[in-house]
């Protein structure tokens, strides 16, 4: 056999090693492109964004509502999926649904019978829940169109958007300047920083409403296992507002301290707060165990094996689990029946306007409004 001269080796060792760190470098290269969504009945354009990392890992974003249309996650065969409730086309949302993916604000959440007062002065909000306001308003963030930025780095790509509330939109005092930035990174998670400012004192709760569904939308939640830091909630009457109180988890159907599925007490409306939701619609007293952004839940589809781990540095969060979800709305082959998505919307509590001993929701001028909050996807 002819020998190789050990010079050549070594040249076609350093070109192998070459092509393979091209495709290892190839693989994890993200990408962010832009297309047409739709147009709104006033004439304006939204697009829509499709996020993707190095692991193939797809998000989609639209500028109208800052809403997640589609999210991709592994199962355990290594087969990506979209997990998140939504629509393949604008029109759906422009008709109206349960917020279904959107950036919600000014306030996330019930505010009761839509009153508060701030440094004297009662402001009074749309009413469209029952006797009070929610997730700000008729027309609230989630329905307007957002100026968007595209964000490209080596192994992160992401979506800015920006927005100016006018002082008075939706009853809400102050010129709220607002800045939300989503970025997926090759760790397979999707990050959502929230800015705010304003030039006169206001309340301010953002949040993101995702109805997640690990089992790739093929049928309901309610044998997904939930876990969440916490040893209290929020209870609420009979329109969902709070009590004022907190109520301890344990030894009711509320504790999710330890990986718990859901249909083990959502039916158990003997529980008058279960009854009052109509299954879980309430916030939960994140446990903090550290500053900053801290893991407080956990998700897993045991038969896909999907999970999702949640980060938040906010101290509370709304667990709803589509229980006004009744099947009139369909989408991706699904119809969106009841319990068919779940949210974990990070927030401040509800109601806080009215309830001094909860925390503030108060944005000061001079003063910036920063949150956090992480959705991480693998499998088990």
């Amino acid at each position: 056999m002819k020998k190789i001269p050990l010079l050549l080796t070594a040249l076609i060792g350093l070109t192998l090693f070459g092509c393979s760190q091209t495709k290892n470098e190839e693989k994890m290269i993200s990408t962010i492109s832009k297309e047409t969504f739709g147009e709104l009945p006033d004439g304006q354009k939204a697009d829509l964004y499709t996020l993707t990392n190095g692991n193939g890992m797809t998000v989609n974003i639209t500028n109208y509502g800052g809403i997640i249309t589609k999210l991709t996650a592994p199962d355990k065969k290594g087969e990506w999926t979209d997990v998140v409730l939504g629509f393949d086309s604008l029109q759906p949302y422009v008709n109206g649904h349960p917020f279904f993916g959107a950036l919600v604000g000014r306030y996330g959440n019930r505010i009761a019978k839509g009153k508060f007062k701030l440094n004297g002065q009662e402001y009074s909000l749309p009413i469209n829940n029952g006797p009070n306001a929610l997730h700000g308003g008729i027309k609230g963030f989630d329905k307007v169109i957002w100026k968007a930025t595209e964000i490209k780095e080596d192994s992160v790509v992401g979506l800015q958007l920006e927005y100016v509330s006018k002082d008075m939109e939706e009853g809400y005092p102050g010129t709220l300047t607002v800045k939300v930035i989503y970025t997926l990174d090759n760790d397979n998670a999707l990050t959502i920083n929230y800015n705010a400012t304003t030039d006169k004192a206001t309340v301010v709760n953002l949040t993101n409403h995702s109805y997640f569904n690990l089992t790739g939308l093929k049928r309901d939640i309610l044998d997904h296992e939930v876990s969440i830091l916490s040893d209290s909630i929020v209870p609420v009457d009979a329109t969902l507002i709070p009590t004022g109180k907190l109520r301890a988890v344990e030894g009711t159907p509320f504790d999710f301290r330890k990986p718990t599925k859901i249909n083990a007490g959502i039916n158990k409306i003997d529980d008058e707060q279960i009854k009052n939701g109509g299954g879980y619609d309430h916030c939960w007293v994140i446990k903090r165990t550290e500053p900053g952004l801290m893991l407080f839940a956990t998700v897993k589809d045991p038969e896909s094996g999907r999970f999702m781990e949640v980060f938040t540095t906010e101290p509370a969060v709304q667990f709803y689990t589509g229980n006004f979800l009744d099947g009139s709305l369909k989408g991706k082959n699904a119809t969106f029946s009841k319990r068919f998505g779940l949210c974990l919307e990070t927030e401040h509590y509800p109601d806080s306007p009215n309830q001094p001993q909860f925390p503030s929701t108060v944005l000061n001028p001079g003063d910036t409004y920063e949150t956090t909050t992480k959705y991480r996807f693998s499998a088990k």
